[in-house]
């Protein structure tokens, strides 16, 4: 049987929709040319611990639900609607790379059918849909966007580990090339969401994403400054913070952290920096907030050889143990996650790094494995410093504060007085 959605790129973007189709009872195939690694196979560097964020668990349960994969392009041919989930990550020009978009583009236009809807979800600039994507599929299918097929883009919202916001109550915006094309991709995900936002086309949909993505990145990055300056002024942050989200009005809680991980922060502000300096006004508060934020790696070793200088010790020889390597609590993915660079930078200091994380059984910086800790207490009693940099629910930082000789928490999880805080 014919399948009603082709999905082309399973990764963070790609498997959430394949889900939520599949939960919503859309005949879901997903095309990947590259099959997901084996789940016991370590990850490369700097990549993500599981394809896509699934559990092995969770891969079952979409099977059997009727999802299946393919290599074999032929199957495009062959669905109602398509969607383009394909990872642009960022180049060494400070651009998105959009190869795989390009080459998902090609596969499809090749084997496209006239009605069909096409709609792009991955991560890009404002344009792309319609300067970029666009001609790829009219020139590969010789057939004419807004006319013979519907053309959209819809910004990806999964937010991994959230337990209340998921994809059917998650509200999904969609900017069609045409009226016709925002309500032919906005009839499909109506099955899969409980509302629909239309915007005015696909430059407004893309630009959103970009909104939506700096707005929490400066943010961070603020209270990453502010982070600094209550230390040395010897102010506890996380007590201003519990004060000020009780304002009702005028003010949202952020906190800082070690880094900004995850699939979109670090890439999305870069590429918009790179796109208004090329037109002439560079977004000069997005690119301080990339550098403010691609510093606090740099900025908690400091305060690791600090604090072990403070209790007589040198980070040289220094047994220090990470906890939390993932970019979010609660889940698996890696992916820029700051724990790596944090790791790299105590090891050129010549410390001697271990790591716990529930999530995470293999973990490599500068392409050597770094042992796991399996005990946890007594790995923290052995160690001169134990660092938090993701707060998995698992932990009891109560007890790790006692067992811990020196306790650093970047994330403000334990209780006041039990660690030194960021």
């Amino acid at each position: 049987m014919p399948a009603d959605l082709a999905v082309i790129g399973l990764g963070h973007i790609g498997l959430p929709l394949a889900q939520a189709a599949t939960a919503a009872g859309v005949g879901t195939i997903g095309y990947d040319p590259e099959p997901p690694p084996p789940a016991t196979a370590a990850p490369p560097e700097g990549r993500p611990a599981a394809h896509g964020s699934l559990t092995p668990p969770e891969r079952r349960r979409l099977v059997s639900a009727g999802f299946r994969t393919t290599d074999d392009p032929a199957v495009l041919g062959r669905v109602r609607t398509a969607v383009i989930c394909a990872p642009t990550p960022l180049g060494e020009d400070g651009a998105l790379d959009l190869t795989a978009v390009a080459d998902a583009a090609r596969v499809l236009a090749a084997r496209l059918r006239p009605h069909t809807t096409v709609v792009l979800e991955s991560t890009v600039y404002p344009g792309t849909t319609e300067e970029f994507l666009r001609p790829l599929l009219e020139e590969g299918s010789g057939l004419t966007a807004g006319r013979d097929f519907h053309l959209a883009y819809s910004p990806a919202r999964h937010d991994p580990g959230n337990r209340a916001h998921r994809y059917n109550n998650t509200p999904k915006v969609i900017g069609g090339l045409t009226p016709a094309c925002t309500e032919a991709a906005a009839a499909f995900y109506n099955r899969l969401t409980d509302r629909v936002v239309r915007a005015r086309g696909p430059r407004e949909a893309e630009t959103a994403k970009l909104l939506e993505t700096n707005y929490r990145h400066i943010n961070i990055a603020l209270m990453n400054e502010m982070a600094v300056l209550c230390h040395d002024i010897g102010v506890d942050l996380w007590d201003v913070i519990r004060c000020a989200e009780t304002k009702p009005f005028g003010f949202q809680a952020f906190r800082p952290g070690p880094g900004v991980g995850g699939h979109a922060a670090p890439v999305d502000p870069n590429y918009y920096s790179y796109k208004g300096r090329s037109l002439g006004y560079p977004l000069r508060m997005v690119e301080l907030a990339q550098e403010v934020n691609t510093r606090m790696p740099r900025y908690v070793v400091q305060r690791c050889a600090t604090l072990l200088n403070e209790h007589g010790k040198s980070a040289r020889g220094a047994r220090v143990l990470l906890l939390g390597v993932t970019y979010k609590p609660d889940i698996g993915d890696e992916e820029g996650s700051p724990a790596r660079e944090v790791a790299s930078r105590l090891m050129e200091l010549g410390a001697h790094i271990t790591y716990h994380d529930p999530y995470v059984h293999q973990w490599q910086v500068l392409d050597r494995p770094v042992p796991r800790a399996d005990a946890l207490y007594e790995a923290a009693a052995g160690a001169d410093l134990t660092l938090l940099l993701q707060h998995h629910r698992t932990y009891d930082l109560q007890g790790l504060s006692v067992k811990a000789q020196l306790l650093l928490d970047t994330r403000g999880a334990t209780p006041t007085g039990a660690a030194h805080r960021l």
